[in-house]
């Protein structure tokens, strides 16, 4: 019996990288500075807090939080109804100080502290597991904390745009939550792509959902990724 012929390389892969040249020609780099990278106790609450808010809100009333009370512990032990003051800026006031209540509490429990210097000795995927395991944290902002902040980790963020966009194109099923967008996209990133790739590609992709490939609205004729990209192949 003769051995199995090599797959080869995944052509879904040539195609992301296709994508994100295509998107640098269009919008040009989009790069976060080392001293844009912050905390990763500092990224989780701004995402936490985040939900439906724009992201310069949601830094102002992290900074915010952090000014006034001094330490993300003493956050955690703050009354509620100064916390909501302090997020009136957010969507969902109310529910940003529950949530955020109940996260760093859930951290002190385990770790005595709000520390998580100790995901930098695990491998992604348990650090992964155990961000997601802290109330109020999901997929995008589990991997937000390891990829944009200092652990600077090969993670993908996949918010609302990111998702839309990668349906249409053809990449992830539709239908699919961010877990699933997450599954179907991780495994076939280009290998040579560095965290700050994944960031610049995850800010590109969102982009065009912003720009382009509209909730409601496509603008395919205009769009930078429309050769590889289904849905535009399908309504030419």
């Amino acid at each position: 019996m003769t051995g199995e012929l090599p797959l080869g390389p995944d052509p879904r892969t040539a195609r992301l990288a296709r994508i994100h040249t295509a998107l640098i020609a269009a919008f040009g780099r989009i790069e976060r500075p080392d001293d844009k990278r912050r905390h990763p106790v500092w990224t989780l609450v701004q995402g936490v807090i985040g939900a439906q808010t724009k992201t310069g809100i949601s830094n102002a009333s992290t900074d915010a939080l952090l000014a006034r009370f001094g330490s993300w512990e003493a956050v955690a032990q703050a009354d509620a109804s100064e916390l909501r003051a302090l997020l009136a800026n957010q969507t969902f006031p109310k529910v940003a100080a529950e949530r955020i209540t109940a996260c760093l509490t859930a951290i002190v429990e385990e770790r005595g502290a709000v520390d998580m210097r100790h995901l930098s000795n695990l491998p992604d995927e348990e650090a992964m597991a155990w961000l997601e395991a802290l109330p109020g944290v999901g997929r995008k902002i589990a991997a937000g904390v390891l990829n944009t902040s200092i652990f600077e980790r090969r993670q993908l963020v996949i918010d609302g745009h990111h998702r839309r966009v990668m349906q249409r194109v053809g990449l992830v099923t539709q239908g699919a939550d961010t877990a699933r967008a997450y599954a179907a996209l991780m495994p076939i990133l280009p290998e040579d792509w560095s965290a700050a790739d994944i960031d610049e590609h995850h800010l590109l992709v969102k982009r065009v959902g912003q720009v382009h490939c509209r909730p409601a609205r496509l603008y395919c004729d205009r769009c930078p990724i429309s050769a590889d990209c289904d849905t535009a192949k399908a309504t030419r």
